[in-house]
């Protein structure tokens, strides 16, 4: 979670050490260990580090190789072992204890532009090839690490963090009026490349860029490829293959003495939990796992706490417990210095800031259990239909038996749940505001992108095309970056261990039945591992919504009432905005508060300067 910045003047005007260096000490919250900064004529590199791996604590950055190539990196690479293997093939050493940068740079100087094609893992960097006078920049697959860029007449700026680009004299606070309608919209921009700033672009994950003298080119180097269904001889192949891709996923995403973990009580973060435990545990005593689970005592029922206390027992780690109860209607706001970089729509939450920093003062590296539900996905009926259609009787009735007779199947039905989702009310999907600024709408014809962007799908032909399109949902990255410290400011390294290349391409290639409906493979992969208490739980959504919860409080009747930003009225017509307060419709309540989310946002941007 280093912070990087560089600057490159295309027109060969020399670049200012001590501008640059500001930009580098602007980081040093993402970066604590060291700053450094790096200038050569017209480019210039900065970085502030964050040590989170072994091979990282000798690191320096921005790193050179051969005085030809220079690089500052937000990365963490997986597979470490096999690109070593691929580069001594071409002739380059590389040392097993060398920092992921350095790797990259090799991998450059093997296979230029082309690295991109050798890396996996969580990275974001820009690298200046002095001979041929280009500035390559590129994000990873999945976009866990942001990139952001600007392009000010002949100067080109980038950074994994926003705020830092918004420091440049030439940037100028001018907003983008598509990202900020997609945020009303669907509560993330889906413009790609966009950011919330008209001179402020966002470099999308899977892409590349090169800058010259002459040009600015970006291209994407990678697609979620579609996998060939795999199946399996004997059930225990499938889970120890599983088994061995989970640790491996987990075992590249550690890679240090100590970590965190956000868990719930369900199976995916405990699955990942004792993968941790178990890979750290061998190491020594010097070596631990920590969970943090977030609860709610009184505002609404909720199990997860105790699910996850049984998780932490069965694993022999410690837990902390983050309680929820009194977080309110953005009361984070009245109490806590952030400085959000975009619109974010948190009404009942503070985005995970207080356990960011629970976690941040005992460890620098946290995991995730985010991918195991959208990896997993599957529709039952599309399954039996398909069998139905290639007249494959006999493994359907097969595959209906294996469904029923799972163990502890006939507590997880989920009747009600499929019933709601078959026959589910229009006022239980989302639906287009009422309130949006008439002459916005017409110029950016907002219901028309509403309406093609809610009905796409990706068209695929994989074993379940619903996994596909669920992992390849633009949504993620959008997610990442609201752990990332960019958002955060909290300089903890979050990692996704079910976002592992490999692994999702084995997680895709697999049958619904038996192994993804109800996440039976996992519930397998945890016998003996994980309590059956949480081991054969049903899934199920919270019952009931801490936002309708919170919103039936009389101290809640301000949100209709609330003091608009003289800029609000660009995007929102305030008085068309519906009263809120005490709603019990979560999708209204939801909709309908997101012009106080971009108020407060706007204030807090004035407020700023």
């Amino acid at each position: 979670m280093s912070g990087i910045v560089g600057i490159y003047h295309r027109d060969g005007a020399p670049i200012e050490r001590a501008f640059l260096k500001s930009l580098a000490d602007f980081l040093a919250y993402r970066g604590p260990d060291s700053r450094e900064c790096w200038v050569d004529g017209s480019v210039g590199l900065g970085h502030a580090m964050l040590r989170t791996t072994h091979e990282s604590l000798n690191e320096r950055q921005p790193a050179s190789l051969d005085e030809r190539f220079w690089i500052t990196a937000d990365a963490r690479l997986d597979a470490r072992a096999e690109l070593l293997q691929e580069l001594k093939q071409r002739g380059r050493e590389a040392q097993p204890g060398a920092p992921d940068s350095e790797l990259i740079l090799h991998a450059y100087a093997a296979w230029g532009l082309a690295c991109v094609d050798h890396l996996r893992g969580d990275f974001s960097f820009g690298i200046w090839d002095a001979r041929n006078r280009q500035l390559v920049c590129a994000r990873d697959h999945f976009g866990i690490k942001p990139f952001y860029y600007a392009q000010l007449g002949e100067a080109f700026i980038f950074s994994n963090t926003l705020n830092c680009i918004r420091i440049h004299p030439a940037v100028s606070g001018r907003l983008n009026d598509l990202a900020i309608s997609d945020f009303l919209l669907f509560d993330m921009i889906r413009e790609p490349g966009a950011t919330s700033f008209a001179d402020i672009q966002r470099l999308a994950p899977a892409h590349i860029l090169v800058c010259n003298e002459d040009s600015v080119s970006v291209h994407r180097y990678w697609k979620l490829p579609v996998s060939a269904p795999i199946h399996h001889k004997r059930p225990s192949e499938c889970v120890e293959q599983f088994r061995g891709l989970l640790d491996r996923a987990v075992a590249d995403r550690l890679r240090t003495s100590s970590v965190g973990v956000f868990m719930s009580g369900g199976l995916d973060s405990p699955t990942v939990a004792a993968s941790a435990q178990r890979i750290l545990a061998g190491n020594g005593p010097d070596f631990s796992v920590r969970a943090y689970t977030e609860v709610f005592e009184n505002l609404i029922p909720h199990e997860e706490g105790p699910y996850a206390g049984l998780v932490a027992e069965a694993l022999r780690v410690p837990i902390a417990f983050q309680v929820s109860d009194e977080t309110g209607l953005w009361k984070y706001l009245d109490h806590q210095n952030h400085d959000w970089p975009e619109p974010s729509h948190l009404p009942c939450s503070d985005g995970g800031l207080a356990q960011m920093r629970q976690v941040a003062a005992r460890n620098r590296v946290a995991l995730t259990g985010f991918g195991g539900d959208p990896a997993l996905s599957c529709l039952l009926s599309v399954h039996f239909l398909q069998l139905l259609k290639k007249w494959q009787f006999g493994r359907t009735l097969a595959d209906a038996i294996r469904y029923l007779t799972a163990e502890g199947r006939f507590s997880r039905l989920y009747v009600r749940t499929r019933w709601q989702r078959w026959f589910a009310s229009k006022s239980q999907v989302p639906h287009y505001p009422v309130w949006l600024n008439p002459g916005l709408e017409k110029r950016l014809d907002l219901r028309g992108r509403w309406e093609a962007l809610t009905g796409a799908t990706v068209q695929n032909e994989s074993a379940r095309p619903v996994a596909y399109e669920a992992i390849a949902d633009p949504t993620w990255a959008a997610l990442f970056e609201r752990y990332d410290s960019t958002v955060t400011g909290v300089p903890v390294e979050v990692r996704h261990p079910f976002f592992d290349l490999q692994l999702i391409g084995f997680l895709l290639a697999l049958p619904a039945l038996p192994w993804c409906s109800d996440k039976e493979l996992l519930r397998e992969a945890a016998r003996g591992i994980l309590p059956d208490a949480v081991r054969l739980r049903p899934k199920s959504p919270l019952p009931a919504d801490p936002l309708i919860a919170l919103l039936q409080r009389p101290e809640s009747a301000w949100v209709d009432w609330f003091e608009a930003d003289p800029e609000l009225g660009r995007y929102v017509e305030r008085r068309s905005v519906p009263k809120v307060f005490g709603e019990k419709d979560p999708w209204s309540a939801w909709i309908h508060l997101r012009p106080l989310s971009l108020n407060f946002w706007l204030r807090s941007k004035a407020a700023a300067g």
